[in-house]
């Protein structure tokens, strides 16, 4: 069975951890209306990927 050596310094154990931290959702703008959105997504708000109107949104008021 494998025994540590040596104590694990705190900055080796928290290097380790910090692969594991979550990551907030990357956004882009989108050309149509420059409005936050996902990259590669149709626009949430306007409904235009690459240049053409994908889905017909409705505006909430």
């Amino acid at each position: 069975m494998g025994v540590p050596k040596r104590k694990v310094s705190k900055a080796r154990y928290r290097t380790r951890r910090m692969a594991n931290r979550l990551h907030a959702p990357q956004t882009g703008r989108c050309a149509n209306c420059g409005e936050a959105c996902p990259p590669h997504r149709v626009c949430p708000h306007c409904g235009w990927y690459k240049g053409r109107q994908i889905l017909t949104v409705e505006i909430k008021k």
